[in-house]
């Protein structure tokens, strides 16, 4: 197994990976001499490659661990499947949901070969709880989707510590890209649901003399009927980190890791249709969710589920080709947050691909923080208008 990229997340796949059973460390990659010779210090035994395109070609590796800026996901995927090369990739997958399709494309032409994305979330005890609940009909038909995560607090000092980040450029977009790929993928592998259609608002700067959005609230409308909302942002604390999830048999909240279920004695459809109460709600008990084992290292976990699946088929927890569905929902939050009008899904992949050049063009250069986290001019002033 290779790692192309060994910054701040590759640095931490290269340490786990002499525990990864059935799998050995073969190669590493990386443009920066001082990333490779951190390598090289720790494992002076394991090959050391400064293009990718040579670590590949190599045939010192049967798969590839991507941990690159976002970017430059799609491409380093289709060459490793290009030389039979099995990919797990880092999130987000891709930037655009254009990129996406093309690596699914990829994928498909290759069935013989894994491709997996690091949706460790996917591993947490309370997240594979919460699917069991759902997955098995325990809620009965999903009628409303809330989450609210407004826990990821930037300050300015974070985005100066790199002149890649908050960049259309560099990151490709801001708190739905960089901070929710995890969210996004959750709230549509833990229903298994994807909604028709988003209408969202996405404020540019609102809070950080940045390129990129720092705060998105959303409406998600699902063909069934039922209602989403996501409500995001970098700027505020404290923040908050809640998801709710209301069906035919009462409401599952989940917050700081604890599942509460108030579950309701009747279908709700049923008792609103049938009973002559007025005003009085179904009886509804509040039922206590026992949590599994959580794992110590959820990335670790991904990476030996992904070595399974090559040596004995063992179904992986986060197949790559799944990683569209939140990087599309995304993409279609923040089209409709800039453009302020819905977009149904699937979205124009073109029209994206535009949107991105338009906020490229007028807002691309204006990120005003210095390495040392302060601002070359006043926030008021420095923000893009």
């Amino acid at each position: 197994m290779g790692i192309v990229g060994v910054g701040s997340m590759g640095t931490h796949h290269f340490n786990y990976m002499k525990n990864v059973e059935g799998a050995t460390l073969a190669a590493v990659c990386d443009i920066d001499p001082a990333r490779l010779e951190y390598c090289r210090a720790r494992a002076p035994q394991v090959p050391t490659f400064d293009r990718y395109e040579d670590m590949i070609n190599s045939g010192l590796i049967d798969a590839v661990l991507i941990a690159t800026p976002h970017y430059s996901h799609p491409e380093m995927m289709i060459a490793a499947f290009e030389r039979n090369i099995h990919v797990l990739c880092e999130k987000p997958v891709a930037v655009t949901v254009g990129a996406a399709r093309k690596m699914n494309q990829a994928a498909a032409r290759k069935p013989q070969l894994k491709f997996a994305a690091m949706f460790m979330m996917r591993t947490a005890a309370h997240y594979v709880k919460l699917k069991d609940l759902l997955s098995s009909g325990e809620l009965g038909q999903i009628n409303r989707i809330t989450w609210i995560i407004t826990d990821w607090f930037r300050t300015w000092a974070y985005y100066a510590s790199g002149g890649w980040r908050a960049t259309w450029a560099g990151e490709g977009g801001g708190v739905l890209l960089n901070q929710c790929p995890h969210n996004l993928d959750l709230i549509c592998w833990l229903t298994d649901m994807t909604p028709s259609r988003v209408t969202a608002v996405a404020y540019i700067a609102k809070t950080h003399p940045i390129e990129v959005e720092d705060e998105v609230s959303a409406i998600l409308e699902y063909p069934n009927g039922a209602i989403g909302h996501f409500v995001t942002s970098t700027g505020e604390a404290p923040g908050t980190n809640r998801l709710e999830i209301a069906g035919d048999r009462g409401k599952i909240t989940l917050e700081k890791g604890k599942i509460t279920f108030r579950r309701t004695r009747v279908s709700v459809s049923e008792y609103c249709r049938t009973t002559s109460e007025r005003f009085r709600a179904p009886e509804a008990w509040d039922c206590e969710i026992p949590l599994p084992a959580d794992p110590k290292d959820h990335h670790f976990t991904i990476t030996q589920n992904f070595v399974r699946a090559i040596l004995n088929d063992e179904p992986l927890i986060a197949p790559g080709v799944e990683g569209i569905r939140g990087l599309e929902l995304g993409n279609a939050m923040l089209l409709s947050g800039i453009r302020r009008r819905p977009v149904d899904l699937p979205i124009d992949a073109e029209e994206y691909e535009q949107l991105l050049k338009d906020l490229t063009k007028q807002y691309g250069g204006k990120k005003t923080l210095t390495a040392a986290g302060a601002s070359r001019a006043d926030m008021g002033a420095s923000f893009p208008k």
